[in-house]
């Protein structure tokens, strides 16, 4: 009688335990993912900057970047390149801003976290 008691215990401890795990592992699965999102965005965003740095116009480093980005949505993906073509000259410093939309994959942390979060990275270069 003993053992079931034991058997029983163990069984109770599990299914109090299994949801945290399943929520840490289902976060490490989710960061994975937003993580790998973000390195995608770091490189596009050097990409163009790039491109601009070494003469190619704003519409090639954003097509570039796009290229780069082919992971990503292109719609939730936005590209800024500061400061404007007139503005900018030989020695120069552009700055190219890539703003992304995630959407969270799993509903768990989609609701606590609210459905989506803002990832943004910025490479900066000087004009050639």
């Amino acid at each position: 009688m003993k053992g079931t008691r034991k058997k029983g215990q163990s069984l109770v401890e599990f299914a109090l335990v299994l949801p945290l795990l399943l929520l840490i592992v289902v976060g490490i699965i989710e960061f994975g993912f937003m993580f790998s999102n973000y390195l995608t965005m770091t490189n596009a965003s050097r990409e163009a900057v790039r491109y601009i740095s070494l003469g190619s116009t704003d519409g090639e480093a954003i097509q570039r970047a796009m290229v780069v980005s082919d992971l990503l949505e292109e719609e939730r993906l936005i590209i800024t390149i500061t400061p404007a073509v007139a503005d900018r000259g030989r020695g120069d410093s552009v700055t190219v801003i890539a703003s992304y939309q995630y959407q969270f994959i799993t509903p768990i942390l989609s609701s606590v976290m609210g459905g989506t979060m803002n990832l943004r990275t910025e490479a900066t270069m000087r004009v050639e």
